[in-house]
Parts: structure tokens; sequence; C-alpha cells
């Protein structure tokens, strides 16, 4: 059994999660800084995960509040798309929905300065994304 990473997929950065190897807790690995090439974003995140020895993506795909996919999800769908088609990695998608607020909540409420949470944010939306994927597998 391999590794889980969990990527929480924006325009500007990307987050990213990877689960232990039994599957049982997801620790925050670290925000990429997309760089404006798509080939370049997919060919880092493919890298790094065979180097993390992963073996399934779980992508957060935000949704409105209706259950329909946003302008947003589509764009993930197709970075998700290109990262299929670089590897033979399977990807899955959870309903992201309130993730990043959550992420928010917990720094403000361990009192992370605003500029220090912008470092951090992402990573830890994708490590709620990766640990609810955990708990609904269990």
């Amino acid at each position: 059994m391999g590794r889980i990473m969990a990527l929480d997929v924006g325009d500007v950065r990307i987050g990213i999660a990877l689960s232990d190897l039994m599957g049982i807790i997801a620790n925050p690995l670290e925000t990429y800084t997309r760089k404006g090439d798509i080939c370049k974003d997919v060919e880092y995140i493919v890298n790094l995960a065979k180097s993390k020895e992963v073996t399934l993506f779980v992508s957060g795909l935000p949704l409105d509040l209706k259950g329909r996919e946003s302008a947003q999800a589509i764009k993930i769908r197709e970075f998700m798309d290109e990262i299929k088609s670089a590897c033979d990695i399977p990807v899955e998608f959870l309903d992201e929905r309130f993730t990043t607020l959550s992420a928010e909540r917990v720094l403000i409420d361990g009192n992370v300065r605003r500029e220090d949470r912008k470092k951090v944010i992402d990573k830890l939306a994708a490590t709620i994304i990766l640990q609810n994927f955990l708990d609904r597998k269990r």
C-alpha cells in the first residue's frame, strides 16, 4: 500500500498533503507556487508523487451550495486530467466546500498572524481534504 496525496488546486498555489503509509493520518507537505506553465506544474506534482510512492491522488473539488460544479471545479478537473495523462496514478475527487474556511479558522484560533496564514493555508486545506477522505474510507 502506498501513500495518498491530496491537492488543493488553486490558480496561484497548490496545497499538498500526504498520508502515512497506513492511510490513517493526513500530514501537510508543502505549498507549491504555480509557475504559469501547466506542464511545469504537472511535472513537479508527478515527480513529487513518484518520489513519495503515491498510489492515489485526491483532489478537492469546489462545489456551490447546491452541489453543482463551479467554474473553478472545471479548471481543477482539467488540471487533474493533465496529471492523469502524465502518470498512471489514479485520481479521486472530494467535495471541498468550506475547507479553506475551516483552515482559516484553525489558523486564527491558533493566533497565527495574517501574513503567516497565507504561507500555510493551502497545505492545511489539502490536509483537511485528505483527512476527510481517509476518515470516509474507514
